[in-house]
């Protein structure tokens, strides 16, 4: 039995060894435990985050945890693969947004969404409105998230849910943020049509979105 309070007191503390030998048990054993692992990973990396905003870890630490969280994912990824993503798969695009340069959440949320079956079009960071918008257009992608760190990233946000509304395409998109500085009140500002702080909530969202679409 795999003890995932361990696993998400290893990420907490760093510990990549006893990270990686639990989530490899997990997947020897199967993979039926990926979600709940991946659960444990998440709060492993809400430590991580008081204990810097603490003043107890600083920002190698974070972004230290930021690849192990990478790994963790790569890990269990094809183990986290469902039935659903067997099937077609759905386009969407992913971004940090314009101003923001910060992309460790942003694989992470990669990873877990290509996990579930999605075909991401990663934008990278710094992305334009315009560019988001263009893409979308292009490629006729009908769901966006938009990602950022800093408290910035909620005006750029805002500006490419606008972007697509000039272009009379905001009907035609699910738009989800996520981020530090995200919440409902930010949701709110940006028009945006739902927000999350972890990966888990993300790829629960854009399945929906992705049912829904048909």
């Amino acid at each position: 039995m795999i003890d995932f309070e361990k696993l998400a007191e290893a990420m907490g503390d760093l510990d990549e060894d006893t990270v990686k030998e639990l989530l490899t048990q997990v997947v020897d054993a199967g993979g039926a435990d990926s979600g709940k692992a991946m659960e444990a990973c998440q709060r492993g990396m809400d430590l991580v985050g008081s204990r810097f905003e603490d003043g107890e870890y600083f920002v190698g630490d974070l972004i230290y945890a930021g690849e192990l969280m990478t790994d963790a994912v790569a890990i269990l990824k094809d183990t986290l693969v469902s039935e659903e993503a067997a099937g077609p798969r759905t386009k969407m695009i992913l971004c940090t947004v314009k101003n923001d340069l910060h992309d460790i959440g942003k694989n992470i949320v990669r990873s877990m969404l290509e996990a579930a079956g999605f075909e991401v079009l990663d934008l990278g960071i710094d992305v334009a409105a315009e560019k988001i918008v263009a893409e979308a257009k292009e490629q006729g992608v009908g769901i966006i998230a938009l990602s950022g760190v800093l408290t910035l990233a909620i005006d750029s946000m805002k500006d490419t849910v606008e972007a697509f509304q000039r272009e009379g395409m905001r009907e035609k998109v699910h738009i989800i943020i996520g981020g530090a500085p995200v919440n409902e009140e930010a949701k709110a500002i940006t028009g945006a049509d739902e927000w999350a702080h972890d990966p888990q909530k993300t790829v629960r969202v854009c399945r929906e979105w992705a049912a829904s679409q048909g």
